[in-house]
C-alpha cells in the first residue's frame, strides 16, 4: 500500500534550505510546504469542510486521543473511518495522542509497555500501548499516522531526555511492526517522531535510531512547548540536517507566521497548529502588518477588510466594522469569518514561499 504514496522534491532553493515538493496520497496531492489546520474532533472549529476547500486547505490534522474518547472507535468503525464520518475526502493526518497525554500531567502514568491515563472528560481510566495507538488510527483511517511517543516538558535533564527518546524509539519500532503485520482496509503511511528535547546531540541520537526503521517521513516533536524562540530557531535546522532529502519533514505544533517563515527556509515541508482558529475565538486577526484585535475601537467604523492583501472569503465580502460588531455581540459567525481569514492567511504565506522557490 505504500506504493499509493510518494514524496517528490520538485526544486530546492538556492538561497536557503527550503524546498518545494508534492506528497501524493490516495486522497489527493499535497503541495509542500503546507500548513495543516487542526480538526481535533473531526472538525476545524466553526468551519464546514466546504469552507476549508474554498480557502485552499489540502490536508487537515485530527487527534487520536480525542477521537478515541469521543465519539469512540465503534462509531468510527460503523461510519467507515473519519473521511466518511466528517465528509472530508482530501488527505488526513492523525497525531498519536502523545502530546495530549503529556499535557494531562498528573493524570497519566508511563511505563515501558505504554501509558495509563485518566480521561479529561469523566476520569475513566484507559490504557494505550504503541500497538493500540496504531490500531486506533487504522480504524480512523487517516492517510498519514503517527507512532506513540513521549513528549517532555521544557527543563528536563539530559539524562531523563535520553531515556525518554530511547523509549520513543522502542515504541516507534513496535508501531512500525504492528502496522506491517496487521494491514487494514485503509491505505496509510507512518512517520517517525524525532525527540531529544533541547539538546542538539540528543536530537541527532533520536534521528539516527529512527532512520534505522526507515519511516516514510519524519516529524520533529517536542518543540513549541515553552522554549525561547531563538532556541526553537536553532533546533529546527540542527534536527532537519539528519532527515534524508527524499523524506517529507513535518514540524509538529508550530504555526506562527514568523515561525513558518524560518522553518520553511530550514527545509520543513509540513506544519500544523491550532493557532489560526484559537486566535479567531479571541478576536485576533493575522495580517501582513502583524496580528491585531478586531475588538479595538479603531475598527468600529472601519469599512476596510481584515487585511487589504488577503483574498479570503471574509476579506472579499465583509468589513472590519461588521465583523467587530458580530464579535462584540458574541455571534458565532464572527469566529467563522475570523477563522477563515486566519487559515487563509497562513495558507497564502506557505503558498508564496513555495512559489518563490519554484521561481528562483
Amino acid at each position: 500500500m505504500i506504493n499509493d504514496f510518494k514524496f517528490t522534491v520538485l526544486k530546492k532553493s538556492k538561497k536557503h534550505n527550503g524546498r518545494a515538493g508534492v506528497l501524493h496520497t490516495p486522497h489527493g496531492d499535497i503541495r509542500t510546504p503546507i500548513f495543516m489546520p487542526v480538526g481535533t474532533l473531526g472538525s476545524v472549529k466553526t468551519l464546514m469542510p466546504e469552507m476549508l476547500l474554498s480557502e485552499g486547505v489540502e490536508i487537515i490534522l485530527a487527534n487520536t486521543y480525542h477521537l478515541f474518547l469521543r465519539p469512540g472507535m465503534e462509531l468510527m468503525k460503523q461510519s467507515g473511518g473519519l473521511h466518511q464520518f466528517m465528509n472530508w475526502h482530501k488527505p488526513l493526518l492523525t497525531d498519536s495522542g502523545g502530546f495530549q497525554i503529556f499535557s494531562l500531567g498528573n493524570l497519566n502514568k508511563i511505563d515501558e509497555d505504554g501509558v495509563t491515563f485518566q480521561s479529561h472528560l469523566d476520569g475513566a481510566s484507559f490504557r494505550l500501548t504503541p500497538e493500540k495507538v496504531i490500531e486506533i488510527q487504522q480504524i480512523i483511517g487517516a492517510d498519514i499516522i503517527m507512532p506513540l511517543d513521549e513528549c517532555l516538558p521544557i527543563g528536563v535533564s539530559k539524562e531523563k531526555t535520553r531515556e525518554s527518546l530511547q523509549l520513543t524509539s522502542r515504541w516507534a519500532k513496535r508501531c512500525r511492526n504492528y502496522l506491517r503485520d496487521n494491514p487494514s482496509r485503509h491505505r496509510q503511511v507512518l512517520f517517525g517522531i524525532i525527540q531529544g528535547g533541547m539538546f542538539p546531540e540528543l536530537r541527532k541520537e533520536s534521528a539516527e535510531q529512527l532512520l534505522e526503521l526507515d519511516f516514510f517521513g519524519y516529524a520533529i516533536g517536542g518543540l513549541s512547548v515553552g522554549e525561547e524562540r531563538n532556541q526553537l530557531y536553532d533546533l529546527i535546522p540542527q534536527t532537519v540536517q539528519y532527515i534524508p532529502e527524499e523524506k517529507p519533514r513535518y514540524l509538529m505544533g508550530v504555526g506562527a507566521p514568523e515561525d513558518l517563515d524560518v522553518a520553511i527556509d530550514s527545509g520543513i515541508d509540513m506544519f500544523d497548529c491550532v493557532l489560526p482558529t484559537r486566535l479567531a475565538r479571541h478576536g485576533s486577526v493575522l495580517s501582513k502588518e502583524g496580528s491585531y484585535s478586531i475588538k479595538t475601537k479603531i475598527n468600529e467604523y472601519d469599512i476596510s477588510p481584515l487585511d487589504n492583501s488577503c483574498d479570503c472569503y471574509a476579506c472579499r465580502n465583509y468589513s472590519k466594522e461588521y465583523i467587530r460588531n458580530l464579535y462584540r455581540n458574541k455571534e458565532m459567525q464572527a469566529m467563522s469569518l475570523l477563522s477563515i481569514h486566519n487559515i487563509r492567511f497562513l495558507i497564502n504565506l506557505v503558498k508564496r514561499k513555495r512559489q518563490d522557490i519554484l521561481d528562483e
